[in-house]
C-alpha cells in the first residue's frame, strides 16, 4: 500500500463522515473537559458539521489534539476530527458557544462550572455528561448546573455510550433528558447522526440516576467475571440491579418505565458486560484479589462507580430503600469483605418479587408468613 493510499479503515470511516449530511454546521459547541467521552463526544459534533471547541488543562495534550489530531492519554491509537479545537482558554472556549456540554469527573465538576460561570451567558444550553453523584446533598451532575447557573436550557446526556466505540465510530444511541423542548432539539440536531442516535426524554432525573447508579453493578459484574461465574449470573445480577435501580429512583421521584430505556437497561447491559467499561475492569480486579486502591491505581482513571456505592447506601438506610447488592458492594469496597463470602451471602438473602411494578415485596413477605411453620 502506498504513503498515499488510505488503509481500509480510515477509508470506510472517511466514506461513511463523507456520506453523513451534516446537521449542525453553523452551531458552535464547546466541550469542557479533555478526557475520553469529552474528546469522543467532540468529535462526533465536529462529525456532524458543528464548530467545536474543547477546553482541557493540560496544554501539551491541547498541543496534540491541535496538530495530531489525536487524546493518546485516553483514547489511544484513534483519530478524532481535524477541526476539533483544544484550548485552554476557559474564555476563549466559551466565547461563541451555544451549547456547552460538560464532561468533568464529578469530584472536580462544580469547581469547573464555577470556574466557567464567568464566562457562561443566560440563554446558553448547558449538558451534564458526567454518570456521577456529588456527596453534599447527593446532588446529580445537572443539579450543580442549576445551583451554579439558573439557566433555563439545562439537559443530561447518558446511555450506553463507551468511548473507544464511539472513537471508532461504532453504531450507538445516547439520551438527551431534559425538560426543556428546546434543549433537547439542538442536542439532537447537534450530535445525531447515522453513526450516534440521539433519543429523547422528558425525566432528566431518571436519565442521570441510572446512569450514576449502573456504575455500582458494573463492579459487580467485573467482580462476579473474576471470580469465574458464568452467564446464568451475570443475567441473575443485571436483571436484580434493574430491579435495585428503578426501587430507588421511583422512591426519589423518577418515572419507573424510564429505566426500560437506553440510559437504563441499555446503559446496565454495556458497562456490566464490556471491560472497556472502567468500573467493570474495578471490579474484576477486585475479584482477583486487589485492594480497592490497588483496582484504581491500577486503571489509571476515575471510575465514577466507587464513589456512590457509599452515598446510595446511606440514601437507601435513610429512605428505607431495600438494596442488598448494593449494602453488599459497600462491604467489599470498604470494610475489607472477601467477595466469595459476599457472593455466598446475598445468595442467602430474602426471595422476594421478580418485576415489584407486577408484584410488590410486600405482597410476597405477607404470603411467606401464611406458610406452616417448619415449611
Amino acid at each position: 500500500m502506498s504513503a498515499t493510499t488510505p488503509s481500509p479503515r480510515r477509508a470506510i470511516r472517511d466514506r461513511e463522515v463523507s456520506e453523513t449530511t451534516p446537521q449542525a454546521v453553523g452551531l458552535n459547541v464547546c466541550v469542557l473537559g479533555g478526557g475520553s467521552f469529552g474528546t469522543a463526544i467532540a468529535s462526533i459534533a465536529a462529525d456532524n458539521g458543528a464548530s467545536v471547541t474543547q477546553w482541557m488543562r493540560d496544554a501539551s495534550q491541547a498541543e496534540e489534539v491541535n496538530t495530531q489530531h489525536r487524546n493518546s492519554g485516553y483514547l489511544p491509537g484513534f483519530e478524532i476530527n481535524a477541526s476539533v479545537r483544544a484550548t485552554t482558554d476557559m474564555a476563549d472556549a466559551l466565547a461563541e458557544a451555544e451549547l456547552v456540554c460538560v464532561a468533568i469527573p464529578s469530584k472536580a465538576f462544580r469547581t469547573v462550572v464555577r470556574q466557567a460561570r464567568a464566562h457562561l451567558r443566560e440563554g446558553q444550553i448547558l449538558v451534564a455528561t458526567t454518570k456521577g453523584i456529588e456527596s453534599e446533598g447527593f446532588t446529580l451532575m445537572s443539579e450543580v448546573l442549576e445551583q451554579e447557573t439558573g439557566f433555563a436550557h439545562i439537559g443530561v446526556l447518558s446511555g450506553p455510550n463507551l468511548a473507544a466505540e464511539i472513537a471508532q465510530r461504532q453504531l450507538t444511541a445516547t439520551v438527551i433528558a431534559s425538560d426543556d423542548a428546546y434543549t433537547r432539539a439542538r442536542v439532537q440536531t447537534a450530535f445525531g447522526c447515522d453513526y450516534f442516535r440521539v433519543y429523547a426524554s422528558n425525566d432528566r432525573y431518571g436519565v442521570e440516576l441510572g446512569g450514576a447508579l449502573k456504575n455500582i453493578y458494573a463492579i459487580a459484574a467485573g467482580m462476579a467475571a473474576a471470580l469465574g461465574m458464568g452467564e446464568n449470573t451475570r443475567a441473575m445480577l443485571m436483571t436484580r440491579a434493574l430491579a435495585e435501580m428503578s426501587r430507588f429512583a421511583v422512591a426519589k421521584g423518577a418515572n419507573p418505565m424510564t429505566f426500560l430505556g437506553l440510559a437504563g437497561v441499555g446503559d446496565l447491559i454495556v458497562t456490566c458486560s464490556s471491560p472497556l467499561s472502567r468500573n467493570y475492569r474495578v471490579g474484576y480486579a477486585l475479584g482477583e484479589g486487589r485492594t480497592l486502591d490497588q483496582a484504581v491505581e491500577v486503571l489509571g482513571q476515575v471510575a465514577e462507580g466507587v464513589n456512590p456505592v457509599r452515598l446510595v447506601q446511606d440514601e437507601s438506610e435513610r429512605l428505607g430503600i431495600y438494596m442488598p447488592l448494593v449494602s453488599g458492594m459497600a462491604k467489599v469496597l470498604f470494610e475489607n469483605v472477601d467477595p466469595h463470602h459476599m457472593a455466598r451471602a446475598l445468595m442467602g438473602g430474602e426471595q422476594s418479587s421478580d418485576v415489584e411494578f407486577v408484584l410488590s415485596r410486600e405482597s410476597v413477605q405477607q404470603a411467606r408468613q401464611l406458610e406452616p411453620d417448619g415449611s
